[in-house]
């Protein structure tokens, strides 16, 4: 059963989707930051939204995409009690290009552990949504969906290739190991489709912790299991690319796992 702050979470992340960035759809225009990538007037107005209403719920502070790295790690270092971690726009481009594939992804975190993930794609008024312990849910309905894969000659995967290595990235294009492959564009909402099983197993070669924070308890609570590449667990902090590495049960994680460490995984 979810808590008043989840629910009060989701709420506010449709809200902020329905006022802020909907009516916005197919109109913003795309600005690149100092690294190469997209953001528009609206990533902006989001954040600067959920800044105002997230504390509401829980009085800390939050921390986004959006702002220069020096202003994340400060507030990353000074969070000692709690703070939240956004992502006001996951999936910009998709976003920008008219792509109906992106989301407002939310993370509240304690001693390094995400305890609230909320991720909400308004193009389907899809919530997905978990609080640590209790397990994970789409609009009420308990995930997974549906039974993933038994093995992964069968499994869906969704693989990103930016920044995988070169030996395992064309063992993927020659040797897949599965039965199909996707890449959808929103990091937050793949996660999600591993919790659901929609997809059965994952790969992202670097992810920063807004893209994986919300996504990753949600993906945990639905019963999958995650590593980053070398099979350490995941670690947190903003400025760092972490390559991750999912499946949406133990079996098919430790089976994915072995066969991207025997073709240049590790």
């Amino acid at each position: 059963m979810s808590t008043p702050e989840l629910i009060r979470i989701v709420d506010t992340a449709r809200s902020v989707a329905r006022e802020v960035i909907m009516p916005r759809f197919l109109t913003a225009k795309r600005n690149q930051k100092d690294d190469g990538s997209l953001f528009t007037v609206v990533d902006l107005a989001a954040q600067e939204a959920l800044i105002e209403r997230l504390p509401r719920i829980i009085d800390r502070p939050v921390l986004g995409e959006e702002m220069p790295e020096s202003v994340q790690l400060r507030m990353w270092h000074e969070a000692t009690d709690g703070i939240w971690c956004i992502d006001p726009i996951d999936g910009t481009t998709n976003f920008v290009n008219g792509i109906p594939f992106f989301g407002v992804a939310i993370a509240y975190i304690e001693e390094g552990r995400v305890r609230y993930g909320v991720v909400y794609n308004p193009m389907t008024d899809e919530a997905f949504y978990a609080e640590q312990g209790c397990g994970a849910f789409l609009n009420g309905a308990a995930l997974p969906l549906r039974d993933p894969a038994h093995h992964l000659m069968d499994a869906v995967a969704g693989v990103d290739f930016k920044r995988i290595p070169k030996a395992l990235g064309d063992a993927l294009a020659t040797q897949s190991p599965f039965y199909s492959q996707r890449n959808f564009g929103s990091s937050a909402l793949e996660w999600c489709f591993i919790a659901a099983a929609r997809l059965d197993v994952y790969l992202h070669g670097g992810q920063m912790m807004w893209d994986f924070a919300a996504g990753s308890l949600i993906a945990a609570e639905a019963g999958a299991r995650c590593s980053m590449l070398d099979g350490e667990p995941l670690t947190m902090a903003p400025g760092q690319k972490t390559p991750v590495v999912v499946g949406a049960n133990a079996a098919l994680y430790q089976e994915w796992m072995d066969w991207l460490a025997s073709h240049g995984g590790r």
